[in-house]
């Protein structure tokens, strides 16, 4: 389950004086939302992906844009389409749309493919004459376990298309199927030589087996894949050295593809011991790029900020070059780029008071290239760290101060858990299902960064395992008793609201303290045994409940809500997509079924059409609109 992102934060209507939901749903769709952002090898040039709005509607499009990163030139506009990617020249960019696409500098992009299925993931090979791909033939739909799964009849589970590292000719369009078919691949990287590749993969289904993805080598002209580590927990980002001595990777706790988190490893190419080098490191490895055989470029959450950092594997020391505030990392939504030296990088970089920008330069002494967003100012209050102790751990977390804050008032305050478990809170400008939402409407807003994030290292983000419910709720109800001393919030108007993990740390609260008012639980697991068997990505739950729930059903029974639902009191919304494959709508039902026939107020809304991420904005402003109101209703 995943992420902080798609927190359904959602906010009262207030008093009069507050802005309304709507409004401030209006001011967001006004804005450039950037998706992506990639520097050309070189530095000098900076390209980016931006959402495609109409009449302050997501039309589900995105376009891609280039510039020189000095800003002598103003953006040109290649065409529409995702997943970009630069030749190592420069002169060119990749790029996705239903088909892969080419667009020189200064011109408009070029379709070079005719496939039938799913492409994403251009990467160009070292001497610019072939671009891989990851495709699923025949697929209809793709894009991970957060979108809508597809209606099944018939047969469940007999078609399986696998993603497939694939290769086309830039000047022939010639494509060629070189992974092989049994296997998903979902992240690779070229071998210097352009001779091979490194890659994670797993046997298909592809939504489901990440959690159980290795890391394997293969001739990039086709053949056998050979399987060279196979990792205790979850492998992401694999990067071959600059003298293919190595592949460097992030191993460690993971509950989601694309939201990465860990230590540092490497392993020879040739296959052998995996050596981990950030042992005991309190901070999360989440993007990483060789500098030389013997130093990486390492971006990591620390606390509930980022920095980067230059490793050097010999002694293992990690020399800062910058830190703040906000997030830099790649994978889901990724917002980070460096150049073929690490020297210059580009960032999507935005915090809770200054809109989302693209920055680009020297790392720590980057420059602002775009000013699209110029003019809008933060209708939401500001933020402050939060820091307390929880049994033996330092925890962290992020009040944001309600707008127009009045510190002789005394005022309700939202609470938020974050999706995952494995992920972070950290400032970024909200979008239109943040928790800062909240303090624009007058309430303070809590994020806790409780044990299972990451931000600490290891040990914390493993923190969680085979205890849901139990430190990580200590560590929020702790967070909210140093909030009450550091803040004029009233402890009788506290709300409860979250998505995905949060949801069910939603479900979970509400059945263990009366201390939360209101809740709004979205995309949350009511019953962990049923859920087992209802969700399309099992393989997340086993590293961490230890077992499977067919051998160890006790570990899942003692975190279900549902077995504690008669002590629930809490006025409680829930809301799920109607396809949501993560946390389906059985679970959102069964709770909502049970506290209707005990009597506490409750509400179920489904939203057709959607996966575990709400795409339809109707939708999203509907769900903005019903938290209002029940918020309202129960904390004005």
């Amino acid at each position: 389950m995943r992420l902080p992102l798609l927190i359904v934060a959602l906010v009262p209507a207030a008093a009069a004086a507050q802005p309304k939901p709507a409004a401030i749903l209006d001011e967001l769709a006004a804005m450039h939302a950037f998706e992506e952002v990639a520097i050309s090898p070189d530095g000098q040039r900076v390209a980016w992906v931006e959402t495609v709005l109409e009449h302050g509607r997501d039309t589900g499009r995105a376009a891609v844009f280039a510039a020189p990163v000095d800003g002598a030139r103003p953006a040109n506009k290649l065409g529409e389409g995702r997943h970009i990617a630069w030749s190592h020249d420069g002169t060119r960019l990749a790029y996705v749309d239903h088909q892969l696409y080419v667009a020189p500098i200064g011109g408009t992009g070029v379709a070079v493919t005719k496939l039938t299925g799913y492409v994403t993931d251009p990467a160009w090979a070292p001497d610019d004459s072939r671009i891989a791909i990851l495709f699923a033939e025949g697929a209809v739909g793709g894009g991970g376990p957060l979108e809508a799964e597809p209606i099944e009849t018939g047969v469940i589970g007999a078609a399986v298309h696998n993603q497939r590292l694939t290769l086309v000719d830039v000047r022939s369009g010639a494509v060629h199927q070189v992974s092989p078919p049994a296997l998903h691949v979902y992240e690779y990287d070229w071998s210097p030589d352009g001779a091979r590749f490194a890659l994670t993969a797993a046997p298909g289904p592809g939504d489901n087996n990440w959690w159980t993805a290795q890391l394997y080598t293969m001739p990039a002209a086709g053949g056998a894949a050979t399987a060279i580590h196979k990792p205790a927990l979850q492998i992401a980002e694999p990067r071959w050295s600059p003298d293919g001595a190595a592949i460097g990777f992030i191993g460690g706790l993971m509950s989601d593809e694309a939201s990465t988190g860990g230590d540092v490893f490497t392993v020879p190419a040739a296959g052998g011991a995996a050596v981990n080098r950030t042992p005991g490191r309190p901070a999360s490895a989440s993007t990483l790029a060789w500098l030389s055989p013997s130093q990486l470029l390492v971006a990591e959450y620390v606390g509930g900020g980022s920095a980067i950092g230059r490793l050097d594997l010999a002694s293992g020391a990690v020399e800062r070059l910058w830190q703040g505030d906000e997030a830099i990392h790649r994978g889901f939504l990724a917002n980070y780029s460096t150049s073929r030296d690490g020297v210059l990088a580009a960032a999507i970089r935005s915090d809770w008071q200054h809109p989302p920008e693209i920055w680009a330069g020297p790392i720590g002494a980057w420059h602002q290239v775009t000013a699209l967003n110029a003019g809008h100012t933060a209708a939401w209050g500001p933020a402050k760290t939060i820091a307390w102790t929880s049994d033996r751990f330092s925890v962290q977390g992020w009040l944001l101060y309600p707008r127009d804050f009045d510190p002789a008032r005394r005022y309700p305050m939202i609470v938020s858990p974050h999706g995952g478990p494995a992920s972070v809170a950290t400032p970024r400008w909200p979008r239109p299902t943040d928790p800062a939402l909240f303090s624009a409407l007058g309430y303070f807003v809590f994020l806790p960064n409780a044990r299972g994030s990451y931000g600490q290292g290891e040990a914390f983000t493993r923190a969680n395992v085979r205890d849901f419910g139990g430190g990580d709720l200590r560590d929020i109800l702790a967070g909210v008793d140093a909030v009450l001393k550091a803040a004029p919030v009233d402890p009788k108007r506290i709300g409860l609201t979250g998505w995905s993990y949060g949801g069910y740390m939603t479900m979970w609260a509400i059945t263990q303290t009366r201390r939360f008012k209101a809740a709004v639980a979205g995309a949350g697991v009511a019953n962990w045994l049923s859920y087992y068997g209802q969700n399309a990505i099992d393989q997340w739950m086993v590293p961490y409940f230890g077992a499977s729930v067919y051998d160890d059903p006790a570990v899942y029974a003692r975190s279900a809500p549902i077995g504690f639902v008669k002590r629930v009191a809490t006025p409680t919304l829930i809301i799920v997509g109607e396809r949501d494959g993560e946390c389906p709508p059985p679970q959102s039902y069964e709770l909502w079924h049970a506290l209707r026939t005990l009597g506490v107020p409750t509400e179920l809304v489904i939203y057709p059409g959607e996966g575990h991420r709400l795409r339809d904005t109707a939708h999203q402003r509907d769900v903005l609109e019903r938290a209002a109101a029940w918020f309202d209703k129960y904390l004005r």
